[in-house]
C-alpha cells in the first residue's frame, strides 16, 4: 500500500526514479494537442465558446476584462491593481464530462489559469471555486492541477496522483499549499524537464481531458498532470468554465480559439 503522508511534497527527481516503469507506461498518453478532425478538417464534435470578436456569453469584470484582435485579454495595470483574484466566467452550460482545447499567451509576471467544474463564490464578485489548470509567466505552475479556494494543489507538473475519500477538513489537509492525504503514482518527468516544452511569453496550446474523476492537463501535446480524484466530499462532477487573472503586479494574459466537446 502506498504511503499517503506529504506524498506530493516527494521530490520530482525522486518520483521520476521510483516510478520509471509507471512513466514509460504511460507515454502512450502523450497524445497531440489537437482535438480529432473529421474528413472535412474541422474539429469533430467541437464547439467554439468564444466568438473571437465580443465577449457574449461570458461575465466578468470590465475593467480587467475585454475581446481585443480575436483574443480574450485580461489585464491588470498599475491603476486596476486586484484585492482578489478575478474570473471571466463562461455562462452557457456547466461541463461535467468533457476536452478543452485552447491557446494562452501571458507575460512574464503574469499569473492565470482556466477553471473548470467550478461554483461561484457568495459575496465575492467573479470568483470561482474548484479545480483549475495552472498557468503563470514563470511556468513555475503552468500545466499543474490547483484547486482554487479549495484543497490548493492536487498534483504538481509531472506528477500523478489519486486523491483519496476525504477524512481530513480543509485546514487540515492542506499542507504547504498542497493536498498532504494525495497519493504520487507514478511521474510524467521532472518538472524542469516538462517546463523546457513551453514558450514563455509566447502562444501555448491548453487542453483539458476531464472523464468522470480522471483530470488530465496537456500543454503542447504533453501531459503535464493527472488527477484520479476519489474524494467525493471536496470533488465536483460539473460546474463552471473560467479564465482567471490573479492578484499580483500588473500583467496581461491572452486566449484565443476555446473549443469545447462533451463526452
Amino acid at each position: 500500500m502506498l504511503k499517503r503522508t506529504s506524498a506530493l511534497l516527494f521530490p520530482l527527481a525522486a518520483a521520476s526514479l521510483l516510478f520509471t516503469t509507471g512513466s514509460c507506461q504511460t507515454g502512450g498518453s502523450h497524445a497531440g494537442n489537437s482535438p480529432a478532425t473529421d474528413s472535412t478538417g474541422t474539429n469533430k464534435g467541437f464547439e467554439q465558446i468564444f466568438d473571437g470578436k465580443t465577449l457574449n456569453g461570458w461575465e466578468g469584470d470590465s475593467v480587467h476584462w475585454r475581446a481585443e484582435n480575436g483574443h480574450i485579454v485580461g489585464e491588470v495595470t498599475p491603476e486596476t491593481l486586484l484585492k482578489t483574484n478575478t474570473f471571466l466566467i463562461w455562462k452557457g452550460d456547466q461541463p461535467a464530462d468533457f476536452e478543452l482545447t485552447c491557446e494562452f499567451k501571458i507575460t512574464s509576471g503574469g499569473n492565470s489559469g482556466i477553471n473548470y467544474r467550478s461554483v461561484m463564490v457568495e459575496n465575492v464578485p467573479h470568483a470561482l471555486k474548484g479545480y483549475q489548470a495552472d498557468i503563470d509567466g514563470a511556468n513555475r505552475y503552468t500545466g499543474q492541477n490547483y484547486e482554487e479556494r479549495g484543497r490548493t494543489t492536487l498534483a504538481y507538473r509531472g506528477q500523478i496522483t489519486t486523491i483519496p475519500q476525504a477524512t481530513d477538513s480543509l485546514k487540515d489537509g492542506v499542507k504547504n499549499n498542497a493536498w498532504a492525504p494525495a497519493v504520487v503514482t507514478g511521474s510524467l518527468g521532472s518538472s524542469d524537464s516538462l517546463k523546457t516544452l513551453i514558450k514563455s511569453e509566447d502562444w501555448n496550446k491548453c487542453r483539458l481531458v476531464v472523464k468522470g474523476n480522471h483530470l488530465q492537463h496537456y500543454i503542447n501535446g504533453v501531459l503535464m498532470s493527472d488527477v484520479t480524484d476519489n474524494d467525493t466530499v471536496n470533488g465536483k462532477s460539473k460546474g463552471l468554465l473560467g479564465v482567471q487573472v490573479h492578484v499580483g503586479p500588473p500583467m496581461k494574459v491572452e486566449y484565443r480559439d476555446i473549443m469545447l466537446k462533451r463526452l
